[in-house]
């Protein structure tokens, strides 16, 4: 598993290095395409791979950008990885800074990436500008088809679209209350002090009565939140009272009002493995410092245990990079 998330950026060869450890030697990996001719220059593997049979799947996120797009994206395009997780971010132009006069610099694009099947991962069309002068990404309709080495249709037009999608899951509002408040934070500097040791990282769970404690803890503490559906409620209410429709649906906006009230007892309960895991690993944290709280979240990882699962299955391997396989992967 290679896992590029979160990782955004780093120099060419870098991303040609990586790949030089699974691809065959002389394989193309990126080129550069500028309206200059001497910006026009390709980037190959250089020298005999460490294997070019083991089964392979890259992990990219949102924040997966500029070289880890270039390996996520020649993996893919040579049909050497399955690619999991979030579209990446789209980062396609090659940049050079120029010094100019009292100490200033200006940054010029002089060339574009572009992966073995031909297509540039640049979301961000910089060439046109809407009404307000903001560049857009570039539309769908204006996104064109490429094909992988095995026949996989893949696009551009906006970084580097994963054979099996993932999305991000958002955390309730009573976590985010809790991560904003610093709760969760006070609340492992108080068990490190009456904890002398824990488990190791990977093995050290929250348990029921760890809950029970914390939960205990936070009982005069402050920590009140607005759930998204109150929100929304509370803009129709807006609405309705600007459109004159209020008082006729004034009873029906109580009831509701009245049946969404949060009880923070109860999605303590609700969120409890959610927050379980917010509490792990920052009290791995303490422990175990940022390696520590690495090795909790893998335990924990959706994708990683995504990524275990097709490496797992053979057939589902080879079935997505043969282009068999129906995926969730769309253009958009």
């Amino acid at each position: 598993i290679i896992d590029l998330r979160d990782n955004g950026g780093g120099l060419m060869n870098e991303a040609v290095n990586i790949t030089n450890l699974f691809i065959k030697k002389g394989e193309l990996v990126v080129s550069t395409k500028g309206k200059a001719p001497d910006r026009n220059k390709s980037y190959k593997t250089f020298i005999q791979p460490v294997d070019t049979e083991i089964p392979l799947v890259v992990l990219v996120n949102a924040f997966s950008a500029s070289a880890s797009e270039i390996v996520a994206g020649a993996l893919q395009d040579l049909d050497r990885a399955v690619i999991i997780g979030e579209r990446t971010f789209g980062k396609g132009l090659v940049q050079n800074i120029i010094p100019l006069s009292y100490n200033t610099q200006m940054k010029v694009t002089v060339a574009k990436y572009y992966i073995p099947s031909g297509r540039c991962i640049q979301a961000i069309d910089y060439g046109h500008k809407d009404s307000t002068g903001h560049s857009e990404k570039i539309p769908d309709s204006l996104i064109n088809t490429f094909k992988t080495r095995s026949g996989r249709l893949v696009y551009d037009g906006g970084g580097i679209i994963p054979d099996i999608l993932t999305e991000q899951p958002m955390l309730s509002n009573i976590s985010m209350s809790l991560i904003s408040r610093y709760l969760i934070f006070d609340y492992a500097n108080k068990f490190k002090r009456e904890h002398t040791e824990i488990l190791p990282a990977g093995d050290f769970t929250i348990t029921d009565d760890i809950y029970t404690d914390f939960v205990g803890w936070l009982q005069h503490k402050d920590y009140d939140y607005t759930t998204r559906s109150e929100k929304m409620l509370s803009e129709l209410k807006k609405t309705a009272e600007s459109e004159k429709y209020f008082e006729e649906l004034k009873n029906e906006f109580e009831m509701l009002e009245s049946k969404m009230m949060h009880n923070k007892q109860a999605d303590l309960e609700k969120y409890r493995d959610e927050i379980k895991s917010l509490l792990r690993n920052e009290i791995v944290s303490r422990y175990y410092a940022q390696k520590g709280r690495v090795e909790a979240a893998v335990t924990e990882d959706q994708e990683i245990k995504k990524a275990i699962e097709v490496l797992g299955n053979q057939q589902t391997y080879k079935t997505i990079l043969s282009g068999t396989d129906i995926t969730s992967k769309s253009k958009s």
